[in-house]
C-alpha cells in the first residue's frame, strides 16, 4: 500500500514588523516532496488556516535557491498547490502515515498554537506513526500535548534552528521567542551540530527532526528510511 504524507506549511507573510516579509523556506518543502515522490507516495499540503502559503524571499536567491526549489518555482502545477492548501479541519489524520512540518521563520508565528495541527499531530503520534520537522518547523511541536496531558517533546531527542543561527542570520532581535530555549524549557533533549548551518538530523524513535535548511535532504531521507523499515 502506498504511504501518505501530510506536509505542513505556514500562512504567515511577515514578521511583527510588517515591512519584513517572510514565509515558507521553499527548499525545506521541495527536498522532502522529492524524496517522498521518488517512493511513489501520496502527498498533501496543509497550513494552519488553509489557503495560500507565501514564500520566504531570501530563500529564492542564489546560492540558497537550489535545483529542487528552482524546479518547483518553474512548475505551475506545483506552485498552484501553495495557493490552495488544506486547513486542518479538512484533514482526516487517520489517512496519513506522516506529518512533516516544514520551516521558514513564518512557522514561528502560526505553528505553535494551531489547535488543528496539534489535534492531527497527537492522533498521528498516538497511532504509532511518524512525526517529522525541519528547521523552524519544530515550532509546530512546542505546544502539542498527548492524551495524558504530557508534551510530545518532553524527554525526546530533537533538533531545530538554533539560537546561534538566528543571531548569525541577523534576525534574532526580530524573533518572537527563542525556539531552542523554549524546547529546552519544555523538557526536550535538544542538540545541534558543532558548526552552524551544516546538516544535522536527529531520529528518536518515530520523531525525526532536522536543524536547518541544509538538513532538509537528510531529514526527509530519515523519514523515508523509517517508513520503509
Amino acid at each position: 500500500m502506498t504511504k501518505r504524507i501530510l506536509n505542513v506549511v505556514s500562512n504567515v507573510a511577515h514578521f511583527d514588523d510588517h515591512d519584513h516579509p517572510t514565509g515558507l523556506w521553499l527548499s525545506e518543502l521541495t527536498h522532502a516532496w522529492d524524496a517522498f515522490a521518488a517512493q511513489g507516495w501520496e502527498q498533501t499540503l496543509v497550513s494552519p488556516k488553509g489557503g495560500k502559503s507565501l514564500l520566504e524571499r531570501r530563500a529564492l536567491k542564489w546560492p540558497l535557491l537550489d535545483a529542487s526549489a528552482k524546479a518547483w518555482l518553474n512548475d505551475p502545477a506545483k506552485m498552484a498547490l501553495l495557493d490552495n492548501t488544506a486547513s486542518p479541519s479538512q484533514i482526516d489524520p487517520d489517512a496519513f502515515d506522516v506529518i512533516y512540518f516544514t520551516g521558514g521563520h513564518a512557522a514561528m508565528w502560526d505553528f505553535p498554537d494551531s489547535e488543528g495541527l496539534q489535534r492531527i499531530t497527537r492522533w498521528i503520534w498516538e497511532s504509532g506513526r511518524i512525526v517529522g520537522a525541519v528547521c523552524h518547523g519544530y515550532c509546530g511541536l512546542l505546544n502539542t500535548r498527548l492524551s495524558d496531558g504530557e508534551l510530545l517533546v518532553k524527554n525526546r531527542r530533537l533538533t531545530g534552528f538554533s539560537w546561534r543561527e538566528e543571531v548569525l542570520a541577523g534576525v534574532a532581535k526580530e524573533m518572537p521567542y527563542n525556539a531552542e530555549q523554549q524546547m529546552k524549557d519544555r523538557g526536550a533533549d535538544y542538540s545541534k551540530a558543532l558548526l552552524p548551518f551544516v546538516s544535522y538530523t536527529v531520529t528518536d524513535g518515530r520523531l525525526v527532526t532536522g536543524q536547518n535548511p541544509g538538513s532538509a535532504k537528510a531529514t526527509a531521507r530519515a523519514v523515508v528510511k523509517l517508513l520503509k523499515d
